[in-house]
């Protein structure tokens, strides 16, 4: 199965819910976790397998998205990341190359539309 593997990241279990419906539905597999802890752990051990994540900013737990989306990238550099919930203040400061944001309330389509369109562009060597 070619699905790509999605990481959704996200606290609130109705969002959570209506997220990976979304991605289901537009053709991805999506693993849902609610902490930021549980993503790190998930990311290590499957990054290899997964073709994008989302995330929401504040997580339970001591972690939020930001560093999640940080640890993502520094693993795989072309992965696509979206950020919800974000204030659009500290994108410039936190947010990772390749990625999108949504403020919430959002529709979980246009996260699955915005994941596609970002699978779908070239990814860019990294400048060693």
């Amino acid at each position: 199965d070619n699905k790509a593997k999605v990481l959704v990241v996200e606290d609130d279990p109705t969002i959570q819910a209506t997220v990976q419906e979304a991605l289901e539905d537009a053709g991805f597999e999506a693993l849902a976790v609610g902490s930021g802890e549980e993503a790190i752990e998930l990311l290590r051990r499957a990054i290899a397998g997964l073709g994008g994540l989302v995330t929401d900013i504040r997580l339970s737990g001591s972690m939020d998205g930001w560093e999640v989306a940080h640890f993502a990238r520094r693993l795989a550099p072309g992965m696509p990341v979206i950020v919800t919930g974000a204030d659009a203040s500290v994108w410039p400061s936190q947010g990772v190359s390749n990625s999108l944001m949504f403020m919430k309330p959002f529709d979980p389509e246009q996260i699955a539309t915005a994941l596609l369109r970002l699978l779908q562009k070239p990814r860019e060597d990294p400048i060693s």
